[in-house]
């Protein structure tokens, strides 16, 4: 991308932001290519770049970073295939618990430029569905979410046994959640690698395999609590952990491997539970 037309971008953002947003808006998507094939004038593509957010608003990178939580040292990201089902992601829960403001990512470069190592002014971009994350240093804003973890956690070592014999090689590990406040399981990429956005896109082009995801369960959820209390080897044990990875990847935007069998394990959960 030339170096003038950036220079008369980042002028034109300056003094007439709401021209400037106008043509964000028709060739925002163009833009962020250069993020990802233009390494030279990245971080300036990066300040020039305008991001949908928790906040509901289009934000730039320097106004995420002035409304940073105390502790907070890295901007989050989510990518997704649209706005709104980002909005409902379960991936989002510890960050909305703290009030941090998540970029919501769904053009299809966003993919792209997201696999590469990403900073702007030293602050590392992060994303909520690939690798560890640990909020614990920023504190909670969401009274209802901090009241939760009193609840008890069911026994991580027993419970993550009994799901990864239930779920075999459906998934390349299962793992108790650092993302998650109410909802009972997501699914994530693991630290190296793409992440499960990029895959997905790759996979449709016939341009790569899909690995299998990590589970992280909520300890604190019923559903998961279910499990170890349970007979071992019991057809519920199969069935609630099946549940918890198929629930996560419909709210991923995906169907079940075997669409017939998911409706028959949540009837017989559903009749179970209402003693019949």
């Amino acid at each position: 991308m030339a170096t003038r037309v950036v220079s008369e971008l980042e002028s034109l953002a300056e003094k007439d932001p709401e021209n400037f947003a106008k043509i964000w808006d028709a060739f925002g998507a163009v833009l962020k290519e250069g993020i990802y094939e233009d390494f030279e004038r990245r971080e300036k593509l990066l300040a020039l770049s305008r991001f949908t957010t928790t906040s509901g608003e289009k934000r730039s990178l320097k106004q995420i970073i002035a409304d940073f939580k105390p502790n907070q040292t890295e901007i989050y990201y989510l990518v997704g295939d649209s706005i709104e089902r980002l909005k409902s992601n379960p991936r989002l829960e510890a960050a909305t618990a703290r009030g941090i403001e998540v970029l919501l990512l769904s053009d299809p470069v966003d993919a792209f430029w997201t696999s590469m190592p990403s900073e702007f002014e030293g602050k590392p971009l992060k994303s909520l569905s690939q690798g560890d994350l640990n909020l614990d240093l920023i504190p909670r804003v969401d009274e209802t979410d901090e009241a939760k973890e009193d609840e008890p956690a069911a026994d991580e070592a027993a419970t993550i046994a009994l799901i990864k014999a239930a779920l075999g090689e459906r998934v390349s590990d299962v793992k108790a959640s650092t993302r998650l406040t109410s909802s009972a399981s997501c699914l994530v990429a693991g630290t190296d690698g793409p992440s499960r956005e990029l895959e997905r896109i790759l996979s449709q082009q016939n341009r790569g395999m899909r690995t299998k995801p990590i589970l992280e369960i909520n300890l604190r959820h019923p559903v998961v609590a279910a499990i170890i209390r349970a007979e071992a080897g019991s057809k519920a044990v199969d069935d609630l952990s099946l549940l918890l990875l198929e629930q996560a990847q419909i709210l991923d935007g995906e169907l079940p491997e075997h669409a017939t069998a998911f409706a028959a394990r949540l009837n017989r959960l559903v009749l179970q539970g209402l003693g019949r």
